[in-house]
Order: C-alpha cells, then structure tokens, then sequence
C-alpha cells in the first residue's frame, strides 16, 4: 500500500454488485464517479466480482459470489490510494474491511439495504441478529453514508453508532423529464408502472395483484420474472430498459408503483417523478423521504386506496417536485466526506 502522490484524488471502491448487475447501488456509484471524473481532480479504481473467482448466488444466478474474497489483501497492499470506500456488506466488503482494520488503513462504507428488514420478512431471521451484523460491519469505518435523516435514525435506534453522513440520490433530468411522454395507445389506460428488478424483496406481486382497471407494465428483469408472468398472464413484461427508452416508459405511465418495503431509498421514484409520474408506495423508510404526499404522489398501508387518489395529481407538480434531487449535489456530498 502506497499514497497516491499525484494532484488527482485516487479512490478505490470496493463493490459486490457491479455491472452487468442493474440496480440502485451502481446506478449511485456510476453517476457519483462521472460526475467526480468530469471535475479532472478525481480517479477510481473499481474492486468488483469480475476480477475474482466466482459462483452464482443459488436462487439469484445474475449475483456472482466471490468464492477467495480475500485476496484482495493483495491487491490493495500493491495499490496507490487517497481512499478507501467499500460499498456493500458481501464477501467482497468483509474482506476489504478486515484488511483496512489489520493494516489500519481508514476507510468508509454505506448502508444501501435494509438487510435486517429482509432477512427478517422473508428468511424469519430476527431483526436483532441482522443490526448486530450491521453493527460489527460498520462499526469501525470512519463514516456511513446513509440515503436519508429516518434511515440515520433507525441505524442510531438500532445501536449503530458510527459517524453518519447523509446521502440522498439523484436524477438526470437531461434523460427523465415529462417530454419523453408518448401515448402508448397499444395499452389500455391508466397505466400502472413497476420498474427494476424483479424478485423477491422488491415486492412486486403485492402490485401485480392488485385489483385495478388498466394496464400493469413490470419494466426490469430478474429471478421470479418467470413466476410472476405465468402467474399474472393480463401484465406486460418488457425486461430491462434503458436511459431514453426507460423514460418513456416512466413519462409514459400514469402512475409508479412502488411496492418493496425494504430499499433504503428509491432511486426509480425520482426517475419516475423527475418523468411527471407520481408514485404510489408502502409507508416504510425510503419512499416515504421521497414522496411529498398529496403532490408527487402518495404513501400508505395499502397501496389499492392511494391508486385513484394518485391519477388525480398535477404532473407538472409532480415533476416540479424532483428538481431539488440532483447527481452533482449527491457526488459533492460523497466526495466531501469520503
């Protein structure tokens, strides 16, 4: 291990989802780092399964578990760095963080998934065990970066008791915004959106089974896509979407529903409203900081009373309502902090 001894900030981030996975965590780091790359102060260097041997995760074949996570001692020891910032809670980041602690190299890390709340509603593990894990984690990382105030309080609630740094999310508005609108005559309206990946913790069936008149449109791919489109004949699924086309689909929509009760945050819902679509979502941690009730969309128990409510929401409010969710401000905040 070495200090970077050039003008240029050299972070490495140590990941264990990276692409060709699609999800919330390198949608983040992606545009944290192009924004950070455009400044010309800042470089990083990505530590991700790619570089390892891995084996599917059973039940989830897209996610490559990395089977000698640590060996990369070896790498971070042969490496020049200002900075460490480890982003998951995987093999990958158990390594990192191991390593850091025995060569007491700081470093910071993020928490981007309730794991506790999802261990808990789908394996019955209790919640205690989760945050204990959570707490050994993070425990000795210079600072957490959280996506919201309520997630930093249930971390605090929890005895998590690191420093914090809030890091909410951002949007393109260059790529999201209401002018992507298209009519979609082939489907009858309203139309009802889910978009991201399908499987178990994101909850999507409790949308699917909703009883409402329309189209239900499922945009994204994943492990119970088979499942859910056998089961839910009358739905549409397209598989994954991207930049331009998403947000069609997004402008497209009449409404975004957004059912898992487990993210930390959402970034879909900005895509969604940043497009002029309001959102309908559980009232847990994550969505209920994004959506403004009553202007960009609604929250609740139950997400079938919020659905006429939301069709009946101005677009332009909806849309007026995303502007303060910025990438820029996001990558100052983490580059500030990390």
């Amino acid at each position: 291990m070495q200090k970077n001894d050039e003008l240029r900030m050299k972070i490495i981030l140590v990941t264990d989802t990276w692409h060709p996975q699609v999800n919330g965590v390198v949608r983040t780091y992606e545009n944290v780092m192009e924004y950070a790359r455009s400044q010309g102060n800042y470089e990083f260097d990505i530590i991700d399964p790619s570089q390892f041997t891995t084996a599917p995760l059973p039940k989830y074949p897209e996610v490559k578990m990395v089977i000698q996570p640590w060996k990369i001692g070896g790498m971070l020891k042969n490496s020049t760095f200002d900075a460490i910032h480890i982003a998951t809670e995987g093999p990958l980041g158990i390594a990192a963080r191991i390593w850091c602690n025995k060569e007491k190299v700081p470093y910071t890390t993020a928490y981007h998934t309730r794991f506790p709340e999802y261990f808990h509603q789908y394996h019955r593990v209790p919640k205690r065990i989760g945050y204990r894990y959570i707490n050994w984690f993070h425990k000795k990382s210079d600072r957490i970066f959280v996506p919201t105030e309520a997630m930093k309080q249930e971390l605090e609630k929890n005895h998590i008791d690191t420093s914090k740094v809030i890091w909410p999310r951002g949007v393109n508005k260059l790529i999201f915004n209401p002018s992507r609108r298209r009519n979609f005559s082939q489907y009858p309206r309203p139309i009802w959106l889910y978009a991201g990946r399908v499987s178990v913790e994101k909850n999507v069936e409790e949308f699917l089974k909703l009883p409402i008149n329309g189209t239900k449109i499922v945009v994204g791919d994943g492990p119970s896509r088979q499942v859910l489109q056998s089961k839910y004949s009358d739905a549409i699924f397209t598989g994954y979407k991207y930049a331009e086309e998403l947000a069609e689909y997004y402008a497209s929509a009449d409404v975004f529903v957004f059912p898992s009760k487990t993210d930390t945050f959402g970034v879909v819902i900005l895509e969604a409203m940043s497009c002029g679509t309001p959102t309908i979502a559980f009232d847990v941690s994550g969505p209920k900081d994004i959506i403004n009730s009553g202007i960009s969309g609604y929250y609740s128990d139950n997400l079938l009373e919020l659905c006429n409510k939301a069709l009946l929401l101005n677009r332009q409010d909806v849309a007026n309502d995303s502007v303060q969710w910025t990438w820029e401000k996001v990558a100052e905040i983490f580059l500030a902090n990390i």
